[in-house]
């Protein structure tokens, strides 16, 4: 794992929303930040984005007139958490852009009815589709290859959530990173199918959400820890673990002693901060 400078065919991460849930404003929440989960990721010159919650705001500020005419945003799954960034995204205000939206939660089904649903009166102003720029919904399975064209092939597998929820593999010129984000454990841990999903990678970002004393009071939400997000990389031989989907309660003081715990355990893990890059060179 290398930080940035990044070059024009390296696999590139860059966290822009980190905490599950629920935003979590404030300074107490300033070193790992409070959006809720948007990753921006690059294959080379190709940019795909995973999950469109607050973070998605940021970054669509960022992308600004610079943006691709086309962009391909994949979804984990359609909480409110995952969504809510979708009417603020600057390219979806351009109208000469178009925001193609994958999801994979639905059994085959697209995101649109549902999106639709939520994007409306009386819960929101106006609709998706009354925003300048154009959205084409792309319904699959969960365990299906995407294919988003131009070479660039995205395996996906399906997790254990609360209606379902999608992870995604990013392999790029020998290099791979892993968006395991929204899963509960399940026992034995870790299964097969998924460390073989994630195996050599060389991060896997995992939803850890609660501490063990806490998923006991939890179980059936969805969510899991870093604990198990340890264990599933060791199964797996995977070199390097982000922890995602923070608890929006988890302030910074709590999260440091956190990320200590965790780098005695996996010296390659750490928990993702807001605006961190991580830049990984071909092999």
């Amino acid at each position: 794992m290398v930080e940035p400078a990044r070059g024009s065919d390296d696999l590139y991460i860059k966290f822009w929303g980190v905490r599950g849930s629920i935003a979590a404003p404030g300074q107490r929440f300033g070193t790992f930040g409070g959006n809720t989960p948007c990753v921006e990721v690059r294959c080379g010159p190709r940019l795909v984005i995973v999950d469109a919650g607050t973070g998605l705001v940021a970054l669509g500020v960022e992308l600004g007139a610079s943006a691709p005419s086309s962009i391909d945003l994949v979804l984990s799954h359609l909480h409110l958490d995952h969504v809510g960034g979708f009417p603020f995204f600057r390219p979806a205000l351009m109208a000469d852009r178009l925001i193609r939206v994958h999801c994979g939660n639905l059994r085959g089904e697209s995101a649109e009815a549902a999106l639709d649903r939520l994007f409306s009166p009386p819960l929101f102003p106006v609709g998706l589709a009354q925003l300048p720029g154009s959205f084409e919904h792309v319904g699959f399975k969960a365990g299906e290859a995407l294919e988003l064209g131009n070479g660039l092939t995205v395996p996906t597998v399906p997790l254990n959530h609360p209606g379902g929820a999608t992870g995604y593999r990013f392999n790029h010129r020998g290099r791979s990173v892993c968006y395991i984000s929204d899963i509960e454990h399940s026992e034995p841990w870790p299964p097969p199918d998924l460390s073989a999903f994630v195996k050599d990678a060389d991060l896997v970002i995992y939803d850890g959400m609660f501490s063990e004393t806490e998923y006991l009071r939890c179980q059936g939400w969805g969510h899991s820890t870093w604990e198990k997000g340890v264990a599933l990389c060791e199964a797996a031989g995977a070199r390097g673990l982000a922890i995602f989907h923070l608890h929006p309660q988890h302030d910074d003081s709590y999260l440091l002693g956190v990320e200590a715990a965790i780098k005695a355990r996996m010296p390659g893990a750490f928990l993702a901060r807001e605006g961190q890059e991580l830049t990984f060179p071909p092999l």
